[in-house]
């Protein structure tokens, strides 16, 4: 009798410890599942696919501080070009300054108000000129704030007689703004200014 249960005790003992061992495989096993579960979810998240040319194409997501120059530089460069770039076409200068103006503040309007009340952009129409940009390169200091930034280029402007090449350097700060179909990247250039305009070439036609 007593040995009978010792048996059973036994039995028991290893019944015990059978069932501890698949209880503790099935939690790691869940642990493992949901582990992978988790960072499938995660890719997923981080893919994102874009129609390109008819074609579907995966995009990575990425923190957007990541990409924080590259969004600054596209935005000063943006402004300078919409605002720098006339032709002699009224209608077609306004739309472009107008571009210009949504992604600064007062500063670069009142750049525009005393070029327009000098009579600059009148003469560009009248006087058939042109004006392109390019841009040679531009700073940031991510360390203050707002930020800061200064833009260095080129201005040739094309008139009936002449071709002139102007060097064109500015400065600003740059704050966050809202994103807007006119301000697609969410910041606001202000205290813009222009530092240096001065004449490198001119050359006859």
């Amino acid at each position: 009798m007593l040995k009978q249960l010792r048996n059973i005790e036994t039995s028991f003992r290893h019944v015990w410890l059978f069932t501890l061992v698949i209880i503790c495989v099935s939690v790691a096993f869940c642990c493992f599942t949901e582990y992978n579960a988790f960072k499938k979810v995660s890719e997923i998240q981080n893919k994102i696919w874009i129609l390109y040319n008819g074609k579907l194409v995966e995009a990575m997501a990425a923190n957007r501080e990541d990409n924080l120059p590259v969004e600054l530089r596209d935005h000063i460069n943006m402004f300078h070009y919409w605002f720098f770039t006339l032709d002699p076409d009224e209608k077609d200068n306004v739309k472009h300054i107008t571009k210009a103006l949504y992604l600064a503040d007062g500063s670069a309007q009142s750049v525009y108000s005393n070029l327009r009340e000098s009579g600059f952009f009148s003469n560009v129409v009248s006087a058939n000129i042109s004006e392109r940009i390019q841009t040679d390169s531009i700073s940031l200091d991510l360390n203050r704030d707002p930020l800061y930034f200064r833009y260095y280029g080129k201005l040739t402007i094309t008139r009936p007689t002449s071709i002139v090449t102007r060097n064109l350097v500015t400065e600003g700060l740059l704050r966050r703004f809202k994103q807007s179909d006119n301000n697609t990247h969410g910041f606001l250039i202000e205290r813009w200014q222009i530092i240096d305009n001065h004449d490198l070439n001119i050359q006859k036609r």
